[in-house]
């Protein structure tokens, strides 16, 4: 029998680990990103447990433990510094297996892709059209380069996907949260020391990830239209963090201006009517990009692929079906994932008085008074096992 082709649209975090997934069970790949060079943004990857078990399915947790820093799944402050939820690494390793794992993008990227066959990304490749077949039909895609033909397309090319809106006439496509984030990786000071947290103000968050060795990366939001932009956007934002506690002001004046990027914030946040259309598979953020909220996006974009190729295999002949099994599977859980992050974002943005004291009170409950509402909260998510797992 000859082998099964696969072609991934995108090559993100999402759209190698399909490409990984496939390629251990037998598939062939031709995976096409536009860029010119695979280089994914220099962002800080918060992996949650269940991304980590994904990447325990496609032989790559151990590394990305190896390169990771340990953190707790929860670690919030008010503005002014002081604490409204507290968990350690220790104590998130023992309620889920694995606490929270923080990296370079690029890093996840670079370890997904290191395990792909030579010559499987095609860079400076557009993807124009495809055509989604049927049992009988395979799948047709067009590009810039030529033409491919394809036992299962992956589509994987992100919140601004230029082939969903095709296989979904329908669909409203992508909407505007509300707000946008600020980032960069700067140095760890020798003078102070830098816990891993989130703090909650008015009108947006800002936080703190400690990567490995002697790197912080620090995120802001703030409420904002779309597509606004300051001349200097490292201004902007001190102007926006004045009054907050240390050291976060102090770490986003530390960063050259250059790398303060900003990147409005944009969501699926109307659910499609499936993730499948023909021999084509939407995954990760082109099928339900949501909120940052939940440190969920890159997690379930690799639960996606660990699931899509579990259905597909042995399924050649009738791919369709498998991936009414895929959609079956997806839909649901991200689709409420959306909703959840989308609600703890409202919440999380609010600059009223009155909600802010609400949401700090609830959440100091739930942090110190109750904690296993905490893990009752998460557990649904961070307690996802691959399909198989024992």
């Amino acid at each position: 029998m000859a082998e099964p082709h696969a072609v991934v649209v995108g090559g993100g975090i999402g759209g190698l680990a399909a490409a990984l997934a496939l390629h251990r069970r037998g598939w062939g790949l031709t995976v096409c990103e536009r860029a010119p060079v695979a280089e994914p943004d220099d962002l800080g990857l918060a992996v949650a447990p269940n991304a980590l078990r994904g990447l325990d399915a496609l032989d790559a947790g151990a590394d990305v433990r190896a390169r990771s820093a340990r953190h707790g799944v929860a670690a919030i402050r008010r503005k002014d510094g002081r604490w409204i939820v507290r968990t350690g690494a220790a104590e998130a390793e023992n309620r889920f297996g694995d606490p929270m794992r923080v990296l370079r993008r690029a890093e996840l990227h670079s370890l997904l892709l290191r395990r792909l066959p030579e010559g499987a990304l095609r860079t400076a490749t557009t993807v124009s059209s495809v055509e989604p077949g049927d049992t009988r039909q395979l799948a047709r895609v067009r590009t810039d380069s030529g033409e491919l033909s394809a036992d299962l397309v992956v589509v994987a090319d992100g919140v601004r996907s230029t082939i969903r809106p095709m296989l979904f006439l329908e669909h409203p496509g992508m909407a505007y949260t509300g707000f946008t984030c600020w980032h960069a990786i700067v140095q760890r000071p020798d003078d102070h020391p830098v816990e891993f947290a989130e703090s909650w103000g008015p009108g947006g968050v800002a936080g703190v990830l400690p990567l490995p060795g002697n790197e912080v990366y620090c995120y802001a939001t703030g409420n904002a239209p779309a597509g606004a932009a300051a001349k200097d956007e490292r201004a902007e934002l001190a102007r926006r963090l004045d009054g907050w506690h240390g050291p976060i002001p102090d770490l986003f004046a530390a960063a050259p201006p250059e790398t303060v990027a900003r990147s409005d914030v944009w969501h699926v946040d109307t659910p499609l009517p499936a993730y499948h259309k023909g021999r084509v598979a939407v995954l990760g953020d082109a099928a339900h990009a949501m909120a940052p909220t939940m440190g969920q996006g890159v997690g379930q974009a690799i639960e996606d692929a660990v699931v899509l190729a579990h259905h597909v295999d042995g399924s050649l002949a009738y791919v369709p079906t498998a991936l009414q099994s895929y959609t079956d599977t997806r839909l649901p859980r991200t689709a409420a994932l959306v909703q959840r992050s989308a609600q703890l974002a409202e919440a999380m943005q609010s600059d009223s008085a009155v909600l802010i004291g609400l949401r700090d009170t609830a959440a100091t409950v739930a942090g110190r008074l109750a904690p296993g509402l905490l893990a009752h909260y998460v557990r649904p998510i961070d307690d996802w096992h691959p399909p198989g797992a024992g």
